[in-house]
């Protein structure tokens, strides 16, 4: 195969890499497939004056593709685990200090993030869930099995809300949740085991004016104005075990003729578990049987991907074999959203339809030192927040495809951004990647070009060791980087295209210890550092520290 110029340019580099080459990231396996990753891959640039770093970003103004939609940076709660009960939800009653029963330090925290959407009430979860069992009078609501109350660790704690579901958490509750947090609701409908009419009536109940409907009447007061609405969940499996074609038919079915009350209403479709590319082509097949304008009701489509597998283990004991898997494993979604992307646009030329990607994180074993009531629950580490941080910037890097995505899940279970027990209160290490990222929200997503060492140890997969992204607002461009390699500093040159850099400061998150984690005993282990000292030059350099995410703001002339 003939080598490309891009590939030749980078031959012609590797003496300045190889002068620097780090101990714990070795340029390995360099080839095509390298060079063609968005984001990872080396532009054709003019000849610049010599400088031996350990890798190159070029950020590209000129080159924006789309912008960042804030509702991508959502969050996901569930009625399951901690996550709800004693999570969000401590009762009015409760000495905890709380707004209405809703945990206060939650609520503030959320706001601090700009938390633009929460998904609930699941999950799997949510095709169990009666929404009429959770309005009304709180002592006279009914109590329900809850849909994880077999799990066998769950089964093992005390009988409880997290096996018993009292619904004192109900759509009043969640609405006053989100407006609190300054969120959009985003509610996920039952299609398993509710008919249709319950669907419609649902949406009848959150947005129809006061005093117009009798189901208005129920819900008291002005009405929520839900716009997104998940049509079930996970429908290939715990939602219905339907086939794409046969789910397509019942999302036809719900979304016809849905009460609109003068607002845009956002359907979002279950999408696929993983790499089922069989299920994304049969359900647009299927839908567009009825034509193109079955596509109106389609505002996205729902992916999920959770990187861990079956054999998980410990959030904080592992190998460093087992970090750069995590983190290889956490990039695959990438290649998701390109070719679940691809397959939609067979369908859809316009791309009208959005992808969605409500369920994402680390997924580990339940903690053994936490209550069995806390199903699922785990002090995330350094490692998830660099999860976390490779995640969101491929989201970034993607404006163009992806709306909305939610972090699964927002506290007290799989890669949560807090932990809730009793009055004990604190965040972990993924709330200060969300709070770095923040910054991005809004702004214009440009092509960013990260030249970087690829990671010699087979477990990373051909990982490279610096990713990121990159977004322009006025004369503000915001970097963030993941650096994966746990020994060595990674020192880059950094220029962006055509404009000067006048200012820089830093935001770093990383720690000694690759395990490292916060704890009620030691809630500060992990936090960031700012750097605000910088000398700001055009092309700036910076030296990366190791296992770290970081964001680096300019002011540009």
């Amino acid at each position: 195969m003939r080598q490309s110029i891009i590939e030749r340019k980078f031959i012609q580099m590797l003496p300045c890499f190889n002068k620097r080459k780090p101990a714990s990231a070795t340029i390995s396996n360099v080839n095509r497939r390298h060079f063609l990753l968005s984001g990872f891959a080396l532009p054709l640039l003019a000849p610049r004056r010599a400088f031996c770093a350990s890798g190159r970003i070029d950020i590209l103004p000129d080159e924006p593709i789309g912008t960042i939609a804030p509702t991508i940076y959502g969050h996901f709660t569930e009625h399951i685990g901690g996550v709800i009960y004693d999570g969000v939800w401590v009762g009015e009653n409760s000495t905890i200090p709380n707004v209405g029963g809703i945990r206060k330090a939650l609520v503030d925290r959320l706001r601090q993030i700009h938390a633009p959407v929460i998904r609930w009430p699941g999950g799997c979860f949510a095709d169990s869930y009666d929404w009429r069992d959770g309005i009304g009078p709180r002592d006279k609501r009914p109590t329900r099995t809850n849909f994880w109350a077999n799990t066998p660790y769950l089964w093992k704690g005390p009988n409880g809300p997290q096996k018993y579901e009292p619904n004192a958490f109900g759509t009043n509750e969640f609405a006053r949740f989100c407006q609190l947090a300054g969120a959009e609701p985003y509610l996920a409908g039952n299609v398993r085991s509710l008919p249709a009419r319950d669907f419609y009536q649902w949406v009848e109940y959150c947005n129809s004016p006061a005093g117009t409907t009798t189901l208005a009447g129920l819900r008291g007061g002005p009405p929520f104005n839900v716009q997104y609405w998940g049509v079930g969940n996970e429908s290939w499996g715990c939602g219905g075990n339907f086939t794409g074609d046969e789910y397509a038919i019942e999302f036809r079915r719900y979304t016809e003729w849905i009460p609109r009350y003068g607002l845009d209403l956002h359907f979002i479709a279950s999408g696929p578990n993983v790499a089922d590319y069989r299920w994304t082509e049969s359900f647009f097949s299927k839908l567009l049987e009825k034509g193109p304008r079955t596509l109106r009701n389609v505002f996205g489509f729902a992916l999920h991907y959770y990187c861990g597998g079956a054999n998980r283990g410990l959030a904080d004991q592992f190998s460093v074999e087992e970090w750069y898997k995590q983190l290889a494993d956490a990039v695959v979604m990438e290649e998701l959203v390109r070719n679940h992307w691809e397959i939609m646009g067979q369908a859809d030329r316009e791309h009208r339809v959005k992808l969605v990607v409500d369920e994402w994180g680390s997924w580990h074993e339940t903690d053994p030192s936490i209550a069995p009531n806390y199903l699922f629950g785990y002090y995330p580490s350094l490692r998830d927040a660099l999860v976390s941080g490779l995640t969101l910037d491929i989201f970034n890097r993607h404006a163009d495809k992806v709306a909305l995505a939610c972090d699964a899940q927002l506290i007290n279970n799989i890669n949560a951004l807090f932990i809730g027990a009793e009055d004990r209160f604190i965040v972990t290490p993924n709330f200060y990647v969300f709070d770095m990222y923040k910054e991005h929200q809004g702004a214009t997503s440009v092509r960013t070009v990260i030249s970087s060492p690829i990671l010699a140890e087979s477990s990373a997969h051909g990982l490279p060791v610096l990713a990121g992204s990159s977004s322009i607002r006025g004369n503000r461009c915001t970097l963030t980087v993941v650096n994966s390699g746990v020994q060595s500093s990674q020192e880059v040159e950094i220029d962006i295209r055509g404009r000067r850099i006048t200012g820089a400061k830093a935001t770093v998150l990383t720690s000694s210890d690759i395990h490292a984690h916060n704890s009620f005993d030691h809630p500060d282990a992990v936090q960031p550092r700012q750097e605000n000292n910088l000398r700001a030059a055009s092309p700036f350099r910076y030296q990366f520290a190791p296992a770290s995410v970081t964001r680096l703001d300019f002011d540009l002339a």
